[in-house]
């Protein structure tokens, strides 16, 4: 791309949208072109329809070259969590002597804990914490003396099927593909750092999917993904009311779980149709839908139970909960845990839904700036 701009292609699991920008002043950006289309997802680690995966990123690079008046050289594209693997993992050096530690001790710290593991590809290392040989936790061991230094790190793996299904889109393309962990990408944009330092419980509530992950530094300790999303809550009206799924969806995100449930019914208009929709029962299906939510984030928390994590906030963002007011107050009761949903400080983008697409565009902005990734420093890209 010309200038500083940076091309990002954002999978989410009923949308793609590829989008180009640059960083303008105080950490805000400017889109010159965007362009979002919709396809069937994905379930279970796989694309339900390649094919209509294909298609719709192939318009949207079209339509969004087509704007800019230019060929895309790179591109960077965000892994979801589906297709993401975290492998967190200690790691220490030691030197013959007390030494200035310089990004090659930083670099060779990275390299220690890689490994080739089948079915997957190694995109990206991060650290969660460095401690010096004296056992002082740093932030950053550039420049600081020390006979050792002891890294607990983040590996982050792509699945090889989500790789090869992006190339082999671009194969007739000149253009040179950089993965991008996009849950690890949101959690480091919309949660402070001194935030991180003490962990922080990121919930990507989406679509189809859903993704939860504990941040920890500038890192991930446990991270996963389950089918629950939007689009199951509006299957359960869609068979609870028999509405086709259009109607559904659309009574979903007006749905009002602080509606009274003694309301004999909830007037609702949808192409010209009017419903007569049980108040009580919709709010009861609606609950349900965050129940089952609700409940793998429970067994999440619990396989983490070692980490402290009961009084934490859960920070929610994604486009899965948008529109269905009290969905917070109701999972905050289930879950017994503040529920506060995050979005991007930006005007015109300041939704949920924007969450990943600017976090990605960050990310890769940095990357980009900084001539590569950490990773492409070390391993190659």
């Amino acid at each position: 791309m010309a200038g500083k701009s940076v091309a990002v292609l954002d999978i989410r699991s009923s949308e793609i949208a590829v989008f180009v920008g640059e960083r303008g002043v105080n950490r805000t950006f400017i889109f010159k072109a965007s362009k979002t289309e919709r396809y069937d997802g994905y379930a279970d680690g796989a694309f339900l329809r390649p094919e209509g995966l294909a298609r719709a990123v192939k318009n949207a690079l079209a339509a969004v070259e087509q704007i800019c008046g230019e060929k895309f050289k790179t591109l960077y594209v965000g892994v979801p969590g589906d297709f993401t693997d975290v492998v967190p993992r200690k790691q220490e050096l030691s030197f013959p002597k007390r030494i200035k530690i310089s990004q090659r001790e930083i670099d060779a710290l990275f390299e220690s804990g890689k490994e080739k593991r089948k079915g997957f590809r190694l995109m990206r290392v991060t650290s969660m914490i460095y401690i010096t040989s004296d056992d002082r936790r740093v932030a950053d061991p550039e420049g600081v003396y020390s006979k050792g230094l002891k890294g607990v790190l983040s590996y982050f793996y792509c699945t090889e099927y989500f790789a090869s299904a992006i190339e082999n889109i671009f194969s007739d393309k000149k253009i040179k593909l950089h993965f991008l962990p996009t849950e690890f990408a949101m959690g480091a944009y919309l949660i402070p750092p001194e935030t991180r330092d003490e962990c922080a419980i990121l919930l990507d509530a989406g679509y189809l999917s859903s993704t939860i992950c504990v941040l920890l530094g500038n890192g991930v300790i446990a991270q996963r993904s389950f089918w629950v999303g939007q689009g199951q809550i509006a299957v359960r009206l869609m068979e609870k009311f028999h509405l086709d799924y259009d109607a559904a969806l659309a009574l979903l995100t007006r749905s009002n779980l602080y509606l009274k449930r003694e309301e004999a019914s909830k007037e609702f208009t949808f192409r010209g149709k009017t419903y007569e929709i049980p108040a009580a029962e919709l709010i009861g299906e609606v609950k349900a839908g965050l129940d089952e939510l609700c409940e793998n984030v429970e067994k999440f928390m619990e396989d983490c139970a070692s980490r402290e994590l009961d009084s934490k906030p859960i920070y929610v963002t994604g486009e899965g909960l948008e529109g269905i007011r009290g969905a917070l107050e109701h999972m905050s009761r289930r879950l017994n845990a503040v529920c506060e949903q995050l979005s991007p400080q930006l005007p015109y983008y300041n939704k949920p839904s924007m969450s990943s697409r600017i976090s990605l565009i960050d990310m890769a902005y940095e990357d980009n700036r900084s001539g590569g990734s950490i990773l492409s420093k070390i391993f190659g890209g």
